[in-house]
């Protein structure tokens, strides 16, 4: 690989170039991101797995513009037009954009209004009337009139010779990069209703008569007047001033002042309409939606990490309750591993009411299998089930929980639910993914398609690879960043460590279910096809904890066993007693163990894992209840003050569960008495908030919350007039209304 482009990512990424070249060639080799992070520290000089994953990222752009570079030398070549000086550009061409400004004037190209002109012969009269000395024009153009050539005047000369200028002046690279400027820091997305769609476009109401600065857009925003274009609801421009651009394009390229010139005039304000704009605009609707999908896949990775890492409750006997009205509650008891040990449907809610015989069947359940905590999934009916098992009397030590439901349904109908459960009904398959989803919802939600979770923006509008590839990423990182014990794990769970994937994940559960539990990390190495490589990049992620080796349970990565072997021996110990005593890990002398390849960053993750080892990094599980007699929109008093868990964040604010099927918005001018422009600097998907109930549209199905310690402050003295709240919106530059705006994206994305 060219050496500037590990100077280039080193510069960008503030770190040195060999942790850069070192780091290209671990992932070469073939090496996750994760295992490069956590064991290989001595190499990379202990970078963390976004600048590793940053770095991967960033080669791949640099070979792909590298590739492109050749194909374009080789193209210009083959023309037999390729000069030292256009060969010194090209490879000096940082980015996609100027290297195809230098490759547009030799690009193949369909018949162009140039090309017809130039089979007519009026190339010469053009480059005289470019260089814009005074002639006599009309005397010019009157020697190219031609009948038989179709140039039947000299009008139809000089628009030839203009039509070739305009492509002399839309090819020129110069020009073309500060055009791409002036788009970009100078334009305006200019958005209108389409004459006629005003009803049937009413969710795009902001939008109807809508202009804002292209470089400070939102993303949210721009994906949303993007939809309403794709829609056929509305008309979209991104264009700075004609004039300014126009008046760019003749500073650039017209040099006299005479009828040549003008001649030149009119070529550029062609170009600019017929050329040069639609080209420009078409790179900035680019550059602004590539911009604006990497803000909506950021929002999204960090949602779904959040929610992925959510604290589990653990090993417990869990019943698990998909509640309902018409078709009744169906319910299903868990074992401690997730294993479902019985299913039945109760009906306590409304039209059936059976009370008496469902609590006696839940008691009876309770008792029989040992509950310990009960599920609810917080979807419809969710609250009334709640208060039905919270009535019925039940041993207080058991946990009544209410859970997030999004996507259960997802995986309900998914091949991975079908081929667990192939005789069960669908609301059944629900039922247990709830449960689990509590016991641990890392190893549930895996099972998922992350765009169904319902933690994203506009997650269907952008980039469907770019998505998948970042979503994965966080997966992966989450997944190992747990470890995942291999006895137990899923395939789809088994799929996410370092260095398996689906196949390698499935012989690992052929390999358990013929020959019984792993005992040993070593014994993966007999799994069919998982090679030497796979083990390394696997083997220190897999947890067995009940293995023969003490460290099988830890993070200490198998190569390294016996250093630790050696610690316990140097100090008349054994690896099993090093790990149960503080005292004797403090009698370790690290640096005795420093070698060319293992240095202190290591030692020091082997000695915490030596303490704590497998430790899990997700939070404590804490219980959480809705506020009691709040159980629907209709329930809802402005300023009461309410319990909530934050079930998603956008960069407009976050969307906040309160216990009555539907989820209200916390607007960020709303999220703390501070101003913030990232809602992440102050909530995490998850997290347990107080909030205090702003706006209440029970039509529209639309809830305003606050997190601020006086929300009605600025409305003066509690009253709720709309002038300041004009003034804030102004303020923040947010468009009237997008609020309810946004509150109306809940009905789709949760489904609610």
């Amino acid at each position: 690989m060219n050496i500037n482009h590990y100077l280039k990512i080193a510069e960008e990424l503030n770190v040195r170039q060999k942790q850069v070249s070192d780091t290209i060639e671990l992932l070469d080799e073939g090496a996750t991101v994760p295992f490069i992070s956590r064991y290989r520290k001595e190499v990379t000089g202990s970078l963390d797995e976004v600048q590793v994953a940053a770095i991967r990222d960033r080669v791949q752009q640099l070979r792909d513009l590298d590739k492109r570079r050749e194909a374009i030398l080789k193209s210009i070549k083959d023309q037999e037009k390729l000069t030292p000086e256009l060969e010194e550009k090209i490879n000096g061409a940082e980015t996609m954009s100027v290297l195809e400004d230098l490759y547009l004037p030799y690009k193949p190209k369909r018949r162009t209004k140039a090309t017809i002109a130039r089979e007519k012969g009026l190339e010469p009269l053009a480059t005289k009337i470019f260089e814009q000395e005074s002639i006599d024009l009309e005397t010019e153009a009157n020697a190219f009139v031609d009948e038989e050539k179709e140039v039947a005047n000299v009008e139809d000369a000089l628009q030839g010779a203009r039509d070739i200028i305009a492509e002399w002046v839309n090819e020129n690279a110069e020009l073309r990069k500060k055009m791409r400027d002036l788009f970009i820091n100078e334009g305006k997305f200019v958005s209108k209703v389409i004459p006629g769609k005003e009803t049937e476009a009413i969710k795009y109401k902001d939008y109807f008569e809508w202009t804002e600065p292209i470089k400070t857009a939102p993303s949210h925003r721009v994906l949303a007047m993007r939809r309403g274009e794709k829609e056929l609801f509305l008309m979209l421009d991104s264009c700075p001033e004609e004039l300014d651009a126009v008046g760019l394009m003749e500073n650039m390229v017209v040099t006299g002042n005479n009828t040549s010139s003008e001649q030149v005039k009119l070529a550029i304000m062609d170009c600019y309409k017929r050329l040069m704009k639609p080209s420009m605009e078409t790179e900035v609707r680019l550059y602004t939606k590539k911009k604006a999908d990497e803000d909506a896949i950021k929002v999204f990775g960090e949602n779904l990490r959040q929610l992925l890492l959510g604290a589990p409750l653990g090993e417990k006997s869990v019943m698990a309750i998909d509640p309902g009205f018409r078709t009744g509650c169906k319910l299903a008891c868990l074992g401690p591993q997730g294993q479902l040990l019985h299913y039945d449907a109760i009906y306590p809610n409304e039209p059936q009411r059976k009370t008496a015989e469902s609590a006696a069947l839940v008691k009876h359940l309770v008792d029989l299998h040992k509950v310990e905590a009960i599920a609810i999934g917080n979807g419809t009916a969710s609250r009334e089930t709640e208060q039905f098992f919270k009535s019925i009397g039940l041993p207080k030590e058991v946990l009544i929980v209410m859970v997030n439901e999004s996507g259960a349904s997802i995986y309900s109908a998914s091949d991975v639910a079908r081929e667990e459960f192939p005789d069960l009904d669908l609301t059944i398959r629900g039922a247990v993914s709830i449960g689990r989803r509590l016991m641990d919802p890392l190893a549930e939600l895996v099972k998922i398609d992350p765009k169904s979770i319902g933690v994203g923006q506009y997650q269907h509008d952008v980039d469907q690879t770019a998505l998948k590839s970042s979503l994965d990423d966080t997966v992966m990182s989450c997944v190992n960043g747990v470890g995942v014990e291999v006895n137990t794990a899923s395939k789809q769970l088994l799929t996410y460590v370092s260095g398996l994937g689906p196949s390698l994940a499935q012989n690992i559960i052929n390999y358990r279910n013929e020959n019984g539990p792993f005992k040993s990390r070593e014994d993966i190495k007999s799994v069919p096809r998982l090679g030497d490589k796979a083990y390394e990049q696997a083997a220190g992620f897999l947890r067995i904890n009940n293995g023969q080796n003490p460290l099988d349970r830890s993070a200490v990565h198998p190569e390294s066993y016996a250093l630790v072997q050696k610690m316990a021996s140097d100090i008349g110990t054994s690896v099993t007693d090093l790990m149960k005593s503080e005292e004797l890990r403090s009698k370790v002398v690290l640096k005795n163990y420093v070698t060319e390849t293992v240095g202190l960053p290591t030692l020091k993750d082997i000695m915490d894992e030596l303490a704590k080892p497998g430790r899990d990094p997700r939070e404590t599980f804490e219980i959480f209840s809705f506020q009691e007699g709040v159980n629907e929109m209709k329930d809802l008093k402005t300023g009461m003050k309410l319990p909530g868990i934050i079930t998603n964040i956008t960069n407009f604010g976050a969307f906040v569960d309160i216990g009555v099927h539907q989820d209200g918005l916390v607007h960020l001018s709303h999220l703390a008495d501070r101003y913030i422009s990232d809602p992440n600097e102050v909530v995490t998907v998850n997290q347990k908030v107080e909030v205090t109930v702003m706006e209440v549209d029970l039509n529209r199905k639309r809830i305003g919350l606050s997190m601020k310690s006086d929300p009605f402050a600025e409305r003066g003295k509690g009253k709720t007039g709309g002038g300041n709240r004009e003034k804030r919106r102004e303020r923040e530059k947010e468009p009237e209304g997008d609020l309810a705006a946004k509150l109306a994206m809940l009905k789709g994305k949760f489904g609610k």
